[in-house]
């Protein structure tokens, strides 16, 4: 299986710089994944498709202000810092840039409040720093922090909670579970009335949404380890649906991947945490949901990977050719897919 297997046209038009005006009208591509057939609706009609009894399982994971802009302390060099993974005792695993400037012993200064030495050099650009300061972290990174978002956007966010869902609550992302971006809680609520049940699971968003996949054999490629977390109660709520053959419907892939991992350690659901690097991609055989919503991914990626998955390479490639032409729009702020 190769990685240009999963390339698609895409022209650059079509990537979504900014946010529209009202989460729930972005559109949507509705897709039958054993057939591939498509119908377009806009996202606030997902109510139509889902049933009393359904569980719909959001990541309420919350993106953190980690994008930092300093300078080395030596040097004066502009250094850039994306705070990726909290390794404890205010150490973190970031990405680095230019990271060949950033050595063992550096000191990259961000404000008279907050500066961080590095303390191990990784590959690729990967540098952990111990972070210094004086006051609460997270409130001084929502003072000098910016949203970190994907190198695709090249606007300015003028409202930093357009890349925050309306149930995010556990800080702890480097990016967006971007699938969520399109509910409002003026829907989850309808959502709710009409007897579908809302869980919530934490899936910290890392590394690997940043990483292309540059190997050209799809097995060789590896993901980064991600941390999870999910509560005795959701577990109980999931068990139960499987068991009456009710549907659990995953909001992103970052939910699909938490829930999958859960089942293929467990065979069932249940109240854990840990990381995963669970990789996704043709033949591999789902044991958690059973429908996906999901916005357009990069091609070539993991996630157009996943996806195809859980339908197959040619009806998703033939989707993606049709929201192409239809003039959809792609990726982070982009409009979604809803996969049954």
């Amino acid at each position: 299986m190769k990685t240009s297997d999963f390339d698609y046209y895409l022209p650059e038009e079509l990537i979504a710089q900014t946010p529209i005006k009202d989460r729930d009208k972005s559109r949507l591509l509705v897709m039958d994944r054993k057939t591939g057939e498509l119908e377009h609706k806009n996202f606030y009609d997902i109510i139509d498709y889902l049933n009393p009894g359904d569980v719909l399982v959001l990541n309420n994971t919350k993106v953190m202000p980690a994008r930092l802009i300093g300078h080395k302390v030596d040097t004066d060099a502009v250094i850039e810092v994306l705070m990726l993974k909290d390794l404890g005792e205010d150490t973190w695993e970031c990405l680095s840039k230019p990271a060949k400037r950033v050595k063992v012993g550096s000191i990259i200064k961000f404000s008279d409040e907050l500066s961080a030495e590095c303390v191990y050099e990784g590959e690729e650009g990967i540098r952990q720093y111990k972070f210094i300061y004086n006051g609460i972290l997270l409130e001084i990174l929502d003072r000098l922090g910016e949203m970190p978002l994907p190198p695709y956007i090249h606007e300015k966010l003028k409202d930093k909670d357009r890349y925050q869902t309306v149930y995010a609550k556990e800080v702890g992302s480097a990016a967006a579970p971007t699938a969520g971006l399109h509910f409002t809680k003026e829907l989850l609520s309808k959502i709710k009335e009409k007897g579908i049940l809302i869980e919530e699971i934490t899936l910290h968003v890392g590394l690997g949404t940043f990483r292309p996949v540059e190997v050209e054999d799809v097995t060789n490629h590896k993901m980064h380890s991600e941390f999870y977390t999910m509560s005795k109660e959701t577990a109980e709520v999931l068990n139960k649906a499987k068991k009456d053959g009710r549907r659990i419907i995953s909001v992103g892939t970052t939910t699909t991947r938490t829930l999958e991992t859960i089942m293929n350690l467990y065979n069932e659901f249940k109240e854990c945490s840990g990381w995963t690097d669970i990789f996704i991609y043709p033949g591999y055989k789902f044991k958690a949901i059973d429908a996906l919503i999901t916005n357009f991914h990069l091609p070539k990626s993991t996630l157009v990977m996943l996806v195809s998955a859980f339908s197959t390479k040619e009806n998703i490639l033939n989707a993606y050719n049709e929201a192409v032409k239809e003039k959809y729009r792609f990726f982070s702020f982009g409009d979604a897919m809803f996969i049954k």
